[in-house]
C-alpha cells in the first residue's frame, strides 16, 4: 500500500437528513478517512450541510465536489469558501466544476457557454476574494471591481480545485487550480490525463508538488457480491447513458467508442438491462471497485498503487442504500 491518501464522497442518494450527513462524515472521521466530500446536485445544497457537518466533525478535512460555478456569482463562491473555512477551523477544500447542461439549463436555467472559460474566471476572482484584495477583474464572462472582503481573509487559504475529464479541462485545472479531480478513468485513462495535467502546471509555473490529484472510484463492498456488482454496474451506466455526453465521450476518448455508445444508445431508448449488458465485466473492473469486503479490498488497493494520484476516494453508487453505503465505508476504511 502507497501513502495515498484515502477519502469518501458523501452519497448524492441516500440522504435522508443532513443529520445523517452528518453521521456519515463523523463515521468517516472515526475510521480514518482523510477527507469527507459532497457533491452538490439538485437535492440538499452543500453549503448549508457542511456547515453542519463541519460543527459536526473534528479533524477529517470537508469539501465541495463539485460546486457548479454556474449556480452561484464567482465572489458569493468566494465569500462562502472564507466562511466555510472559519467555521471548520481551516478544513475545508473547495472543489469546483462546470457540471453539464441538463443540469446547468434545465435546473438552474443558465446557458451553459462555454465551461472552460466560465471555470477558469470563476477560480481567478475566488482565489482574488480569499487573498483579501480588492477585486479587480476584466473577463470575457465578469468585469469586476471595487470590492473586497468586508471581514478578515482566512489566515489559511482553502485550496480551489477543479473538476473536469478532458484534456483541455485538465490541462487548465493544472495551470490555474491547486488541484485537479478526476472520475471515470481507467488505469490507462488517468495517466493520458495526468500527461495534461503537468502540462497546465508547466505552463501555470505551478509547484506541482502542492497541487492534489483525487480520483474518484465508485466503490460497493457488500457480502452479496453480485449486488454489489449490479448497483455499480447501474451507477455507471447511468452516467455514461443518462448524464449528457460528458462521461459517454470520456469513455470513448479511452479506447472504448464502442462500448460507450453502446450503452449511452441503449440507455437512451430506455432499454437499462441492455445498457448494461453493454458494458463488460473486465472494462467495469478498470473503472470501479466491487464484491465482497475482501474482494473490494483488492480491487481498491490497485487504484491506491496507481502512480500519479495523491488521493483515491470511494464514493457510492446511486442505488445503494445507507447500509450498504456504511457497509462499503467499513470494508474499504483506510485503518
Amino acid at each position: 500500500m502507497t501513502d495515498t491518501e484515502r477519502d469518501v464522497f458523501l452519497p448524492v442518494a441516500a440522504q435522508p437528513s443532513v443529520d445523517a450527513l452528518v453521521e456519515q462524515a463523523k463515521t468517516g472521521e472515526e475510521l480514518g478517512y482523510d477527507t469527507a466530500w459532497l457533491p452538490e446536485t439538485w437535492g440538499r445544497d452543500a453549503v448549508t450541510t457542511l456547515t453542519s457537518i463541519a460543527h459536526g466533525t473534528e479533524d477529517i478535512d470537508i469539501g465541495t465536489s463539485i460546486m457548479p460555478v454556474y449556480s452561484r456569482s464567482p465572489a458569493l463562491i468566494g465569500q462562502t469558501a472564507a466562511t466555510l473555512q472559519e467555521v471548520s477551523e481551516g478544513r475545508f477544500r473547495l472543489g469546483l466544476g462546470p457540471s453539464g447542461p441538463i443540469v446547468i439549463e434545465n435546473w438552474h436555467g443558465v446557458d451553459f457557454g462555454n465551461p472552460l472559460r466560465r471555470t477558469r474566471e470563476t477560480v481567478d476572482i475566488v482565489k482574488k476574494v480569499l487573498s483579501g484584495e480588492e477585486l479587480e477583474y476584466d473577463g470575457e464572462y465578469f468585469d469586476l471591481q471595487g470590492f473586497r472582503l468586508r471581514c478578515d481573509p482566512p489566515e489559511t487559504v482553502p485550496p480551489v480545485e477543479t473538476a473536469g475529464m478532458g484534456p483541455k479541462a485538465v490541462e487548465l485545472a493544472g495551470r490555474f487550480a491547486d488541484g485537479w479531480h478526476a472520475l471515470m478513468l481507467t488505469a490507462d485513462g488517468i495517466q493520458d490525463r495526468l500527461e495534461d495535467f503537468n502540462r497546465g502546471s508547466e505552463m501555470g509555473d505551478r509547484d506541482r508538488s502542492e497541487q492534489r490529484v483525487n480520483l474518484s472510484l465508485t466503490c460497493c463492498a457488500l457480502d452479496d457480491a453480485e449486488e454489489a456488482k449490479r448497483l455499480v454496474k447501474g451507477h455507471t451506466c447511468f452516467y455514461i447513458g443518462g448524464m449528457g455526453t460528458f462521461y459517454r465521450d470520456n469513455l470513448a476518448r479511452q479506447g472504448h467508442e464502442d462500448v460507450a455508445e453502446a450503452v449511452y444508445d441503449n440507455w437512451q431508448e430506455g432499454d437499462r438491462e441492455a445498457a448494461m449488458a453493454a458494458l463488460p465485466d473486465d472494462l467495469l473492473e478498470d473503472l470501479a471497485v466491487w464484491g465482497t469486503p475482501e474482494e473490494a479490498r483488492e480491487r481498491f488497493e490497485r487504484f491506491a498503487d496507481l502512480d500519479g494520484p495523491d488521493a483515491v476516494s470511494v464514493s457510492f453508487p446511486r442505488g445503494a442504500e445507507l447500509d450498504q453505503i456504511e457497509q462499503t465505508m467499513d470494508a474499504l476504511q483506510p485503518n
